[in-house]
């Protein structure tokens, strides 16, 4: 049955009114988009503006900071609170060379209210919602977010906020008393040498069997990736200068009874801005490295690590690959891992610890060490004028 103009003309003014409405709607909703999206352009530059000027009253004008300290939290508020208390009881007299950040990773409401609780420390938050993907199956995505938040608030206090260096600790470590003092004298070598890439306060071989002496740094091979590293090491103490007491987090405890709970923090407090330092530049470190090195008592055979237990002097064991490595640390009881061919601690293949808490060093070495070390002793010598050839 065919329809009258009429009901045509009723139906066309129905569709030119759901039409018309429609297109409102759509204004109302591009417009409060608009407005949405400038009131977060304006909240973005009043909390740059809060930032900038909680940075500037944490910095003194009149003393040119040695480093930011941040603190990388997440969704830990009791382990933050023990870790900034730790912090603020050694940095408030140096609070002007060493201003104190918190940089939160998420939402986490406790976190937040702990972090904006303290006055003395500008607190940042780091907020992204993109889903990650892994590289491959079976990696924890806690650690990718990690990776994400790292190299968001290093941007912020590096390029931001025009920090020259930056200290990063986690929301589960305590520290040692003179932890500022080490890094302060650490910034020097930092700052002059540039084959350090960065400096550390810890020794992954720090648990209280296998240190003795606060007073000694070593180089370090800590960034183990080739293409990361480039050749560049990291300055480590002997001691450990801060406690990592995370046993729930991220890593879900991985190591932490064998490896992290039994590490000594240091509790003594050296005066390290009047040590002399110059033992850790590069040709210096090499040579006396290398002959330290070549002095320890060689033992060979498959019960070298018994031998060593009866020896009352240093002692150097080759290992030949990772497999014999990882035989022989575990006899000792010493990290184990092995990354990109190199061991944790390794500087030039060489892992070195203390033997019982004496003074006695241990010195496992790997199969190019020695001809690295002589090769490097060598070039020194003769960059220097030395006609003294270091035979290791």
């Amino acid at each position: 049955m065919a329809r009258s103009p009429c009901d045509l003309r009723i139906l066309l003014l129905a569709a030119a009114a759901a039409f018309i409405y429609i297109q409102e709607k759509i204004v109302a909703l591009e417009e409060m988009k608009i407005r949405q999206d400038e009131e977060r352009v304006h909240l973005k530059i009043l909390i740059q503006d809060l930032e900038k000027r909680s940075v500037r009253t944490l910095v003194n004008n009149n003393v040119a900071p040695v480093a930011a300290v941040v603190v990388m939290a997440c969704n830990r508020p009791d382990y933050l609170q023990r870790t900034v208390e730790s912090i603020l009881k050694y940095q408030t007299s140096v609070a002007s060379k060493f201003p104190l950040f918190i940089s939160q990773d998420g939402i986490n409401g406790e976190v937040k209210k702990k972090a904006l609780s303290y006055n003395e420390i500008t607190y940042m938050q780091h907020l992204d919602l993109e889903p990650v993907h892994t590289e491959r199956p079976g990696e924890l995505i806690a650690y990718y977010k990690i990776a994400k938040h790292y190299k968001w608030a290093l941007d912020e206090l590096f390029i931001k906020h025009n920090f020259a260096r930056v200290i990063i600790l986690e929301d589960d470590m305590e520290i040692a008393p003179d932890f500022f003092d080490y890094f302060e004298a650490a910034a020097k070598l930092l700052d002059n040498d540039k084959t350090i890439m960065a400096v550390s306060s810890w020794n992954d071989n720090g648990q209280k069997q296998f240190v003795y002496d606060p007073n000694f740094t070593y180089w370090d091979d800590w960034v183990r990736l080739k293409e990361v590293h480039r050749d560049r090491q990291f300055i480590r103490p002997e001691v450990c200068r801060t406690y990592n007491f995370g046993e729930h987090g991220s890593s879900m405890g991985q190591f932490f009874r064998q490896y992290l709970e039994p590490i000594k923090l240091n509790d003594a407090h050296i005066k390290w801005n009047s040590e002399d330092l110059s033992y850790l530049k590069e040709d210096k470190f090499l040579i006396q490295f290398g002959k330290d090195v070549a002095s320890a008592t060689p033992l060979h055979g498959s019960d070298a690590v018994l031998k060593a237990h009866n020896m009352d002097a240093d002692v150097r064991i080759q290992y030949n690959d990772q497999e014999d490595f990882e035989r022989i640390a575990r006899q000792f009881g010493i990290f184990e891992e092995w990354k990109d061919g190199i061991p944790r601690t390794a500087y030039k293949g060489v892992v070195v610890f203390r033997y019982k808490s004496s003074r006695r060093r241990i010195y496992l070495v790997g199969p190019d060490s020695l001809s690295q070390l002589r090769f490097l002793n060598w070039t020194f010598a003769r960059m220097k004028g030395n006609e003294i050839l270091i035979d290791i």
